[in-house]
């Protein structure tokens, strides 16, 4: 198993509803769990907070969201099996996301402030979640990969609303100019 970036067309297919919680599920859910941790690693200015199982070519409504997003020695992950959202509310706020399938780019994406949602447990307990902020960003962000939808979408491609990580760690503003140059498309290699 492995990420899958794009343009991989798996990224834009809805993914199918698990109906039974198997050793083949939960498998998928330990496989995304060790690759988020595996990208993490080859990634020390970043943070692994979650992710889809689309983004491994796995085209099931699973996702996985990081416990503690604020130390990177806390790596242990809650699976969501069949999120879905209820309601949004609260202000829309513009942040930037990135994505591990969107490699090297970041951008200010407009969510909503809250969210409240509804999954299983990986043991099949059904579960409601009431998310703010960074949380609530999230989940939005992982449940939308369910339905063939990147963070880049939301984006509007006016100059300056895509960055890039430099050297140090530190998110500057696309060079165009540049990406040209280094025959890269906005989104990898050509």
């Amino acid at each position: 198993m492995k990420i899958i970036t794009t343009p991989d067309a798996r990224l834009r297919e809805k993914s199918e509803k698990v109906s039974t919680i198997d050793d083949e599920v939960l498998k998928i859910i330990s496989d995304m769990r060790k690759l988020s941790l595996d990208w993490e690693k080859e990634h020390p200015y970043e943070l692994s907070a979650a992710m889809a199982a689309p983004q491994m070519g796995v085209l099931k409504r699973i996702i996985i969201v990081r416990d503690d997003m604020e130390d990177k020695n806390k790596a242990t992950f809650t699976a969501l099996i069949n999120p879905e959202v209820i309601r949004t509310e609260g202000k829309i706020v513009r942040d930037f996301e990135g994505c591990l399938s969107v490699p090297s780019i970041y951008g200010m994406v407009p969510r909503a402030s809250k969210v409240k949602v509804k999954a299983l447990l990986e043991d099949g307990t059904e579960v409601r979640i009431k998310a703010e902020n960074e949380l609530a960003r999230t989940l939005l962000h992982e449940i939308d990969h369910l339905n063939g939808v990147l963070f880049i979408d939301h984006i509007k491609n006016d100059e300056g609303a895509f960055y890039e990580m430099d050297e140090q760690g530190n998110l500057v503003p696309v060079n165009y100019e540049k990406r040209i140059r280094d025959n890269k498309t906005l989104w990898g290699e050509e």
